[in-house]
C-alpha cells in the first residue's frame, strides 16, 4: 500500500499505529479499530508485535541506538534470541543491501544523515518481519541509492512475503509498485483508497488540489510558477540576476584547501577549494557520505578545518562571535529538531527576535502554511516532518541572513508547500542573499540555482553553472 497525502495529513501518526506505538507509547486519543490478521492490534503483547512488525521512522536517527553500525543491526536480531551464527551472517547482507557494506565498524552518529536512513533500513529489513512500514525512506538517499532501494522494494514486493506500507512524496516509481493506494487530505480524512489506476481515475484532481504529488503523466496542466517580488536584472541567458539587497550587504565564501576528520585517519573532505559569489545560488549534490553537509558547516563556521582556511565575507567564520555570526548567515540542519529551543512554535519563531521584526514572523509563518493561531501553542516536536521544516526554514529567513545554508530543504514537503517555499525563498535571494543548499533533489536543483558543485568521496569532482 502507498499512502500519500499532504503534509501534516496524519501519514506518520497512522505508521506509528500501525506499529502498535500509539496509544501505548505515544499518548493519543484512538477510536475505531485496527486489526492484524484477525487479531486487535492493541491485545498483541510487545514482543509478538515486534516480531511481526518493522518501522523506519521519518528521522532515523531516532531509532539508531549502538554506537557502531554492525551492533545497530545486530541488537534487533539479538532482541528476537537469533543465534549468533544466524546473525553474524545476515548482519553483513542486510548491510550490503542497504548499500552500507563496508562501513560494518563505522559510528552511526558520524554517518551521513542518507547513510543514517540506510542503516535504519537495514535495521528493520535484517528479521524479515511480515509487515515492513517505511516513513519516507528515500527522503536522504542520493538518487542512485533511492533507485536501489526500490529496486529492493520492489523485489520483496514481488516475492509476496511481505506486507509493505509505504509513505512517500515523490511517488513517481512507487505509484507503479503499488497494489492499492490511499490518500489523506489535509485533515487526515481518506481522498480515496483503491488500485493506482483507480484512484488517479477518481481523484487525480483532488489528489492534486490537496498538494500530493502524482506522478508526472497524472498532474494536470498548472499555470507556470509566478515569483515574487521585484524583478532583478536578466543576465545573457534570460535568467534574473538578484536585486541589490535592501538589508544587509552581500557576503562571499572562500575556502582553500579545506580538510577535515571526525576520527582520525578517516577523512571527510580533503583538499577542497572553492570560491562562492556574493549572491551565488549555489547546490551541493553527490553520494550518501561524500561530505556535504560537512562542507557546509565549515563554510559557515560551524565545524573548523583541520587544515586550510575559509573566509565569509573577509573573516574566519569559526571565529566570530557567536551573536555576530548568527547575524551574518543561517543554517537550516537536515534534522530541524536539533536547532529548536522552545517548547512553543510562536516561542520559537521569536526566540531572541528583535520586537520590530515579529510582525514579520508571523506573517512568514502564515505564508510557510503555519499560521501562529493554529499552530502558535503546538510543540515543535510534535510537528510533522514536513512542518518541522518549514519551521526550521522561517526561523532562519525571519532574521534575513546575508548567508543561508540549508540542508535537503524539501524533505517531507508536499507540492504546495514546496511551491511555498520556493516563492518565498525567491524574494530572499532576489534581494542578495547567497544560498548553499546539500541536497539530492532534481527539482530543487532545477528551480533555485545556478550552480551545481559535486563532492563525491570528500572532493570536489564537479563544478558547473546550470540554466
Amino acid at each position: 500500500m502507498l499512502l500519500v497525502g499532504p503534509s501534516g495529513s496524519g501519514k506518520s501518526t497512522l505508521a506509528l499505529a500501525l506499529a502498535g506505538l500509539i496509544p501505548r507509547d505515544i499518548p493519543a486519543s484512538v477510536g475505531g479499530s485496527l486489526v492484524l490478521d484477525g487479531t486487535d492490534l492493541q491485545r498483541l503483547d510487545r514482543p509478538a508485535l515486534a516480531a511481526r512488525v518493522g518501522l523506519v521512522f521519518q528521522d532515523p536517527a531516532t531509532q539508531l541506538v549502538m554506537e557502531r553500525v554492525e551492533d545497530d543491526v545486530a541488537f534487533g536480531l539479538e532482541c528476537r534470541g537469533w543465534p549468533v551464527g544466524r546473525m553474524r551472517g545476515r548482519v553483513p547482507e542486510a548491510l550490503a543491501e542497504a548499500g552500507l557494506a563496508g562501513l560494518e565498524r563505522r559510528r552511526s552518529h558520524r554517518l551521513s544523515g542518507g547513510q543514517q536512513q540506510r542503516l535504519a533500513l537495514a535495521g528493520v529489513l535484517a528479521p524479515r518481519p511480515g509487515i515492513l512500514v517505511l516513513d519516507e525512506p528515500t527522503a536522504n538517499l542520493d538518487p542512485a541509492g533511492a533507485d536501489a532501494f526500490l529496486d529492493r522494494l520492489r523485489a520483496i514486493r514481488d516475492a509476496r512475503t511481505t506486507t509493505i506500507v509505504l509513505i512517500e512524496h515523490r511517488v513517481e516509481r512507487a505509484w507503479s509498485m503499488a497494489d492499492l493506494v490511499l490518500a489523506l487530505d489535509g485533515a487526515g480524512r481518506p481522498i480515496d483508497v483503491g488500485s493506482p489506476a483507480d484512484v488517479a481515475a477518481r481523484s487525480a484532481r483532488r489528489m492534486h488540489e490537496a498538494g500530493i504529488w502524482l506522478p508526472a503523466a497524472l498532474e494536470p496542466p498548472v499555470e507556470p510558477r509566478q515569483t515574487d517580488g521585484a524583478p532583478g536584472r536578466p543576465d545573457s541567458q534570460g535568467r534574473s540576476e538578484p536585486a541589490e539587497p535592501s538589508g544587509s550587504s552581500r557576503v562571499g565564501i572562500e575556502a582553500r584547501d579545506l580538510s577535515f576528520a571526525y576520527e582520525t585517519g578517516r577523512p571527510v573532505l580533503e583538499g577542497i577549494s572553492l570560491d562562492v559569489g556574493p549572491g551565488e545560488r549555489v547546490a551541493l549534490v553527490g553520494p550518501n557520505g561524500g561530505g556535504k553537509s560537512t562542507l557546509a558547516q565549515l563554510l559557515v563556521g560551524l565545524l573548523r578545518a583541520r587544515l586550510g582556511t575559509v573566509t565569509l565575507g573577509r573573516r574566519n567564520p569559526a571565529r566570530l562571535p557567536a551573536a555576530e555570526l548568527a547575524r551574518l548567515a543561517a543554517y537550516v540542519f537536515q534534522e530541524p529538531e536539533r536547532q529548536f529551543l522552545a517548547e512553543r512554535v510562536g516561542d520559537e519563531i521569536v526566540l531572541g527576535l528583535d520586537l520590530a521584526r515579529r510582525p514579520a514572523a508571523s506573517a512568514l509563518l502564515a505564508d510557510l502554511g503555519l499560521p501562529l493561531e493554529r499552530f502558535g501553542d503546538r510543540s515543535p516536536f510534535r510537528l510533522s516532518g514536513g512542518e518541522a521544516r518549514r519551521l526550521s526554514l522561517a526561523v532562519a529567513l525571519v532574521r534575513d541572513p546575508s548567508v543561508l545554508v540549508l540542508d535537503e530543504p524539501t524533505f517531507g514537503q508536499d507540492r504546495r508547500n514546496y511551491e511555498r517555499l520556493l516563492s518565498i525563498l525567491d524574494r530572499h535571494l532576489r534581494a542578495g542573499t547567497t544560498l548553499i543548499a546539500a541536497t539530492h533533489d532534481p527539482r530543487f536543483v532545477a528551480d533555485v540555482v545556478d550552480r551545481v558543485i559535486t563532492i563525491g568521496d570528500g572532493r570536489i569532482v564537479g563544478d558547473e553553472r546550470v540554466r
